[in-house]
C-alpha cells in the first residue's frame, strides 16, 4: 500500500503523469509561470511523445473546424500561432503551408459554406475557391468547390515535446509507469511507479492520454467518461509529387474525425489518412494487438454500445477501408483521382484517445476536471498538439491554484 505520511518531505510540488506534448507543456508552463516550483514528470515509455503526440499527421491546425467559443476553437487558433513562434525560436522543423478543404459532392457544399462562416467567427482568414481555382494550389486535386486556409501548417511535434521537456527544467523520469496512487486531501499525493519508487507531491496533474480515465480512478476521482480508443491507419504516397501541400475533405459534423486527408509533412513525404476504426487495446496500433482487460473495459462501458448502435453504418465503411487497400484508395480518389492502390505504402498507425460519456456522446471539446489536489485532462485528442501551449497554461493555472490552497 502506498501511503502519504505526515512529516515526510515532498519530492516535488507538482507531479505530472504523462510525457506527451500536453504533459510536457504543462510542466513548461508551471516552471515558466512560477519559477522555483518543483515539477516531476512520470512517463512510462523510454522517451517522450511515443503515443498520440508522435503518431499523428504533424499538422498545425488552424482551428476552422471547431465550434466558436469552445476550448478547441480558442486554443487551436491561439496555439497555432504560438506553435509556429515556438518552432522558429528553437529551430524546430516546421512550415506554414496552408490547406485546401475540398467538396466533392453537391451535398457537401452547404457544410463547406458553414466552415467559411465558422472560420470567420473564429478569426481565421479563408479564401473561397471555385472548381477551376483548385488547380492554382493542387493541380491533381478535383472538386466542386474548396476553401483555402492559409494559417495551417506542419511541424515536428516530437521535437517540440523534447524541447518543452528540456526548457521546462522539470525532472523527467522515463520508464516510470504509475502502479498505485494514494491521495490524502489533507496531506498530498504519493505515487508508486513500476521502478519501485514512491514519488510524493502536493498536487497531481493527470495528462495520461490513452490512460487518463484509469489514472483518474486510481486517484479516487470518478471521471464520468471512459477512453474508447480509435485507431487511425495511414499510408505514405509513393508518388509524392501528386500533392503540393495539405488537402482535406469536408468533415461530417456528427463525428470528431476529419476524414481521410493528404498531408505533405516536414520530411517531404505525403501521408494519407487516417481512417477511424475501434482499437482492441489502448495502444492497439494494429489488428494483432489485443489486450483482453482493456477490450473488456471498453465493451463494459455502456457508451461504447451506444456508439455502435448509432453509427454502425459509418463504422462499417471505416472497417472496410481498414481491411481493403482498394476501398481505401477509392476514398482517396474522391480528392485525388490519379492515385492507384500501388501508390499506397502502409505506414505507422496512431490511436486517438476519445472520451465517451455513458450515453454514448463523443466528447467534442477538450475536457479538464479537478479533484482534491488533482487536475485531470480527460479529453485532449486532435487538435491538442496544435493547442498544447495554451492547454498547458490552463492546466498549469489550475494546478498552481490547487498548490496555493494547500
Amino acid at each position: 500500500m502506498v501511503q502519504v505520511l505526515s512529516g515526510i518531505a515532498y519530492d516535488c510540488d507538482v507531479l505530472v503523469i504523462g510525457g506527451g506534448i500536453v504533459g510536457l507543456s504543462t510542466a513548461y508552463a508551471i516552471t515558466r509561470g512560477t519559477p522555483g516550483t518543483r515539477v516531476v514528470v512520470l512517463e512510462k515509455e523510454a522517451g517522450p511523445a511515443r503515443h498520440q503526440t508522435g503518431r499523428n499527421s504533424g499538422v498545425i491546425h488552424s482551428g476552422i473546424y471547431y465550434r466558436p467559443g469552445s476550448l478547441k476553437a480558442r486554443y487551436a487558433v491561439r496555439g497555432a500561432a504560438e506553435m509556429v513562434k515556438f518552432c522558429s525560436e528553437y529551430g524546430i522543423a516546421h512550415a506554414v503551408t496552408g490547406k485546401l478543404i475540398v467538396a466533392t459532392e453537391r451535398s457537401e457544399l452547404p457544410r463547406l459554406h458553414g466552415l467559411v462562416q465558422r472560420g470567420r467567427e473564429n478569426g481565421i482568414p479563408v479564401r473561397e475557391l471555385g472548381a477551376a481555382q483548385i488547380a492554382e494550389y493542387e493541380p491533381e486535386v478535383e472538386g466542386l468547390a474548396a476553401i483555402h486556409v492559409g494559417t495551417t501548417g506542419v511541424c515536428d511535434f516530437v521535437g517540440v515535446a523534447r524541447q518543452l521537456a528540456e526548457a521546462s527544467g522539470a525532472e523527467i523520469r522515463y520508464g516510470a509507469e504509475v502502479r498505485r496512487i494514494d491521495r490524502r486531501p489533507e496531506l498530498g499525493v504519493a505515487v508508486l511507479t513500476s521502478a519501485g519508487d514512491v514519488v510524493r507531491a502536493r498536487v497531481l496533474v493527470n495528462c495520461a492520454g490513452l490512460h487518463c480515465d484509469d489514472v483518474a480512478r486510481l486517484t479516487g476521482d470518478e471521471p464520468e467518461m471512459r477512453i474508447v480508443p480509435f485507431r487511425g491507419e495511414y499510408y505514405t504516397l509513393a508518388r509524392p509529387e501528386l500533392v503540393r501541400g495539405l488537402v482535406y475533405p469536408v468533415p461530417d459534423p456528427a463525428f470528431p474525425f476529419l476524414g481521410v486527408h493528404l498531408t505533405r509533412g516536414i520530411d517531404g513525404g505525403v501521408h494519407i489518412g487516417p481512417n477511424a476504426v475501434p482499437a482492441l487495446a489502448r495502444e492497439g496500433y494494429d489488428w494483432r494487438t489485443v489486450r483482453p482487460r482493456e477490450l473488456g473495459a471498453t465493451l463494459a462501458w455502456p457508451g461504447s454500445w451506444q456508439i455502435a448502435r448509432r453509427h454502425w453504418r459509418y463504422g462499417t465503411g471505416e472497417l472496410r477501408r481498414s481491411v481493403s487497400r482498394r476501398a481505401f484508395t477509392t476514398a482517396v480518389r474522391r480528392l485525388l483521382p490519379a492515385v492507384t492502390p500501388d501508390d499506397l505504402v502502409p505506414s505507422a498507425a496512431g490511436v486517438r484517445a476519445q472520451a465517451v460519456l455513458r450515453d454514448g456522446t463523443l466528447v467534442d471539446d477538450f475536457l479538464i476536471r479537478e479533484g482534491p489536489r488533482a487536475v485531470h485532462v480527460l479529453n485532449a485528442p486532435s487538435p491538442a498538439a496544435t493547442a498544447s501551449l495554451p492547454i498547458g497554461r490552463e492546466v498549469a493555472r489550475r494546478a498552481l491554484e490547487a498548490l496555493r490552497s494547500t
